[in-house]
Order: structure tokens, then C-alpha cells, then sequence
């Protein structure tokens, strides 16, 4: 015990160690954020106060809403700070933090991902049994699992890691305290047990994405007996962006937790973490308002412009 409380901060790697880049790197995450923010905001808004966007979709979409928030101010905060102080320190407990809330919002907002989709499936391929398979407490029943579940893959994997002993330095290759690159740190076999759960994961991650497969296999055989162009249109632009963003999640995330670590940092570990835990965060707002005409309305109402 007394050789891992030795440890009391990390040190988290910068994108530059150059003053002007940093600046830029922080005025960069910045934007990001603030277009996070305030979209995530604007939707869950939206569908809290208009009666309009009261259906299980949209429920489902402010739940996601509500997850990105959560996620993105996992690590970006405390990048830019660290940018604008010219430090690279997180304390122990901070790390802790960073990977419990991190892996708690990643797992239900990929769940919620998933129940998004069989939403979607039974809206198009079964749609007289609609309103009986997703009546409110079936939607409700289904968002709690999906942030059930993330407490408890969290706590897995934070238990885990954080019970390693960290013997090989305080140095984390990555903008934000990652469990791949906390294994690096470890100096004994226990990491495997982590490794093995990593794994686990991994199995259940892309039983989800099979599933998603599936369901948008079977909608698009049903958008294509769809006489209407119109309706196949509105189908299509409905599925497609979320198939990308699920598609973003699975195969960035898969990249940097399944393949080899290094042992020295990559330029492309910090381009994949970016990809699966900042960029999805801020597509989500556009993908499911912009090309939404509903939500579009719904906006238009909640901001008085006409």
C-alpha cells in the first residue's frame, strides 16, 4: 500500500511544450467546448420545454444530450487549464475522477446509442406496435439501464486500475488520465486482470455495435420498400448521421484500447483520443438538429427567432 500512495499527482502530456501552441491549443479546445455546451443545452431545452418533442426519440435524445455535457467536461477543462498555467500536473484523486466519470458517460451514451437505435428499428420496421413496445415506462426502464450501466463499467474499471501499483514514473502519454496508458505506469502482473476486463468490454462494445448493425440492416430493407422518396429521404437522414457517430465511437475507442501501447507518445494517440472523447460530443447537437426539421422548429420556438 505504501509504495502506491507515493504516487500523488500525474503528469499529463501536452500537445506542445511551445508557449504560442499551447495558447492556440487552448483557444481551440475552447470553441470546441462552448459549441458542445451550448448545443447540448439548446437540445435538452428544446425537448424539456416543448410538448411537441414529448416521444420516446427525442426523450431519449435529451438523455444524450445530458451524457455529452458530462462527457466532454471530463478532460477538456482540465486541458485548457493546464494549457494556460503552463502545467501538466492532475492530482491522484483527480485521475481517479477523470476515469470513473469518463468511463460512466462513454458507457451510457454508447448504451443510449444503442437503445436509440431498436427505437428507431421499431418505429420503421414494426410501427403499429410502436406505441406499446415504447410507452413511457418502457423509455424510462431503458435510459435507467443505460446509466446503470455506465456506473457499473466505471466502477469496474476504475476499481481495477486504481489498485494497481504505479511504480514506472507519474508520466501519462495523453491529454487526460487514460487507463491504457495508466497500465504502462504499473509494475506488476496484476495489470492483466485489468487487461482482461478491458477485453470483456471490448466483447460487450461490439455486441452492441452488432446489434446496431442488425437493426439498421433490417430499416434500410424497410426504407426501400418505401414507395415515397420523400419517406426514404427522411428515414435515411435520420439513420445515417447516427450510424456515423456510433461508427466514430466504436472504431476510435476500439483503437485505443485494444491495440499495443507504445513506449514512447504518438502524435496518433492524441488524434484518436480526441476523435472518440471530444469530437462526438459536439456532432451529436449538429447531427440531430440541423438535419432535423422538428428539432430545427422546436429551436426556432425556444430562441424567438422566426
Amino acid at each position: 500500500m505504501s509504495n502506491r500512495t507515493t504516487v500523488t499527482e500525474f503528469l499529463l502530456l501536452g500537445f506542445s511544450d511551445v508557449q504560442e501552441l499551447q495558447i492556440l491549443h487552448c483557444v481551440v479546445f475552447l470553441v470546441i467546448y462552448l459549441v458542445a455546451l451550448v448545443g447540448n443545452l439548446l437540445i435538452f431545452m428544446a425537448i424539456a420545454f416543448d410538448h411537441h418533442l414529448h416521444t420516446p426519440m427525442y426523450f431519449f435524445l435529451m438523455n444524450l444530450s445530458v451524457l455529452d455535457l458530462g462527457s466532454i467536461s471530463v478532460t477538456v477543462p482540465k486541458s485548457m487549464a493546464n494549457s494556460l498555467m503552463n502545467t501538466k500536473s492532475i492530482s491522484y484523486a483527480g485521475c481517479v475522477a477523470q476515469v470513473f466519470f469518463l468511463f460512466f458517460f462513454v458507457t451510457a451514451d454508447f448504451s443510449l446509442l444503442t437503445i436509440m437505435a431498436y427505437d428507431r428499428y421499431v418505429a420503421i420496421c414494426q410501427p403499429l406496435h410502436y406505441d406499446t413496445m415504447m410507452n413511457s415506462r418502457a423509455c424510462v426502464q431503458m435510459a435507467a439501464g443505460a446509466w446503470i450501466s455506465g456506473i457499473l463499467n466505471s466502477v469496474l474499471h476504475t476499481g481495477n486500475t486504481f489498485a494497481l501499483t504505479f511504480c514506472g514514473g507519474n508520466m501519462v502519454d495523453q491529454f487526460f488520465c487514460e487507463i491504457p496508458q495508466l497500465l504502462k505506469l504499473s509494475c506488476s502482473d496484476s495489470y492483466l486482470s485489468e487487461v482482461g476486463v478491458i477485453a470483456f468490454s471490448a466483447c460487450l462494445l461490439l455486441g452492441c455495435f452488432v446489434f446496431i448493425i442488425v437493426s439498421y440492416v433490417q430499416i434500410f430493407k424497410s426504407v426501400l420498400r418505401i414507395p415515397s422518396e420523400q419517406g426514404q429521404h427522411k428515414a435515411f437522414s435520420t439513420c445515417l448521421p447516427h450510424l456515423t457517430v456510433v461508427s466514430l465511437v466504436v472504431f476510435t475507442g476500439a483503437f485505443a484500447y485494444l491495440k499495443p501501447t507504445s513506449s514512447s507518445p504518438s502524435a496518433l494517440d492524441l488524434v484518436v483520443a480526441v476523435l472518440y472523447s471530444v469530437l462526438p460530443q459536439i456532432m451529436n447537437p449538429i447531427v440531430y438538429s440541423l438535419r432535423n426539421k422538428e428539432m430545427k422548429a422546436a429551436l426556432r420556438r425556444l430562441t424567438g427567432c422566426r
